[in-house]
């Protein structure tokens, strides 16, 4: 992906801002030119994050019900509209990881309602934005954060994956469904990262064969230029 890409008329939200992937997307989108809106938990880390890439920063959480409504229309209102969603945020459920078996109910419970309730919370409370961005031309984009452990059975990646699972065929009904309003949908999977997550799930794991977050991200942001019909030309950039 070209350094030189302009995106100054593309509005992002972007969930878990501060740390690994979702940084990564805050950085680039911004450097590029893009308005970004991005939502963490930590204050301290969001005024960080924000002072860094002058993106906006939202500090909410997307696992808590009373949030959604807030962060969409902080969003909404920073942003002037929105033209994509990256929902990035996520949850292991129960750390160290645990068979399902050994997983508590509401660890199971914890993982859904980040990974899979609050992704849908907010592309809902969102929709509507989203579909006026695609009438006006802009084109309009939800990205869902998938894993592979969405079709892998990694034992105790239980609560995880099947959030993640439940995420993937979430994104797939949804973009049969939206494609009258002019909403695409896509899941897409990072691949192994050198993240926080990863991390917490798998101290001991050789960081060295991990890919970079900031590779990550600008794959998925080649996908996501390739999906927005407004920005074909940035596309054809991307690959040149």
């Amino acid at each position: 992906m070209q350094a030189n890409i302009d995106l100054q008329e593309l509005r992002v939200g972007i969930t878990g801002g501060t740390s690994g992937l979702g940084l990564a997307f805050v950085r680039q989108l911004a450097e590029k030119g893009a308005s970004v809106a991005f939502v963490a938990r930590t204050a301290a880390n969001v005024g960080r994050v924000a002072a860094e890439t002058g993106a906006h920063g939202i500090v909410a959480d997307i696992g808590k019900k009373e949030d959604i409504y807030p962060i969409a229309m902080q969003i909404s209102a920073n942003l002037g509209g929105v033209d994509v969603l990256i929902n990035n945020a996520s949850s292991l459920g129960p750390v160290p990881l645990a068979l399902l078996a050994d997983t508590e109910c509401e660890e199971l419970e914890a993982a859904l309602v980040v990974n899979l309730l609050g992704a849908f919370r907010l592309t809902k409370a969102l929709f509507g934005a989203l579909a006026t961005s695609a009438r006006e031309g802009r084109g309009a984009l939800v990205i869902n954060i998938s894993s592979d452990a969405a079709v892998n059975a990694y034992p105790g990646w239980g609560a995880y994956g099947a959030s993640k699972a439940a995420l993937a065929h979430l994104t797939a009904i949804w973009d049969a469904e939206a494609k009258g309003d002019g909403i695409r949908f896509l899941a897409l999977d990072p691949g192994d990262m050198d993240t926080p997550l990863h991390a917490l799930a798998l101290p001991d794991a050789d960081r060295s064969t991990l890919k970079d977050p900031e590779l990550a991200a600008a794959e998925i942001i080649e996908k996501m230029l390739d999906a927005l019909p407004s920005h074909d030309a940035l596309a054809a950039g991307a690959h040149a």
